[in-house]
This record gives structure tokens, sequence and C-alpha cells, in this order.
């Protein structure tokens, strides 16, 4: 079975690249722009893995990984955080997910990590 990941990111261009990425390692991927339009899908879904921006239009991926931590139905989903304007020692206790990757990143790298994560 194909394992689901979740995107949240704002930019388009880095969504459709983190899906064509996605698609080639043949995982189901959602792609949503906002945190709203995410939020409205995951009380449906148990996705495998979330990867989701820091800086998002209606919303701050840091809050939106300690919702998902704080809830008992999604506190085991892995969550990957990336940002072009912060590093994981930014972080502070707000939220602690399993993985960060600083944009722009290394294709092959991304790949990677979101292996890592699932297996």
């Amino acid at each position: 079975m194909r394992k689901t990941i979740m995107v949240v990111e704002d930019d388009e261009g880095i969504r459709d690249i983190i899906s064509i990425l996605l698609s080639e390692e043949d995982y189901d991927v959602k792609l949503y722009p906002d945190v709203g339009s995410f939020k409205n899908e995951i009380k449906s879904m148990s996705p495998d893995l979330l990867i989701t921006d820091v800086m998002l239009p209606d919303g701050n991926g840091l809050e939106l990984c300690s919702e998902m931590r704080a809830d008992n139905r999604t506190d085991q989903i892995p969550i990957l955080m990336m940002s072009a304007n912060a590093s994981i020692n930014d972080f502070g206790s707000k939220c602690t997910p399993d993985d960060f990757i600083a944009k722009p990143f290394n294709i092959d790298d991304f790949i990677n990590r979101v292996t890592a994560i699932l297996n």
C-alpha cells in the first residue's frame, strides 16, 4: 500500500517540485496551500507523514506542529518541517519535528530524509 504524505506549502513552485519528487518515489501526495485547507482534510485522513513550511499565509507551521502533537489522533504522525528563514534551533519548545530541512534544499537530501522518516 502506498504511503500518504500531506504537504502544507504556500509557494506553488515548491509544492509542485515536492509533488513531482514524492510521486516519482511512489508516494500518494496531498497538497495544501495553507493551514486552513490542511485542517479541513486532516479530520478525515491519517497520513504517514506531514511536510510543512514554517511560514504560511494563514498560520504558522510551528503552531500546526504543536497542535498535531497535542492531539492524540495525530500525535504519532511524523513531521518534517522546512523553512528558508528559520533553523531548527529557532523552534525552542514550540514543537519538536521529526526532522527539519532548510530551503532551498538538495533534492537527493530531501528524498533521503523522507525515506528515513518513513522507514
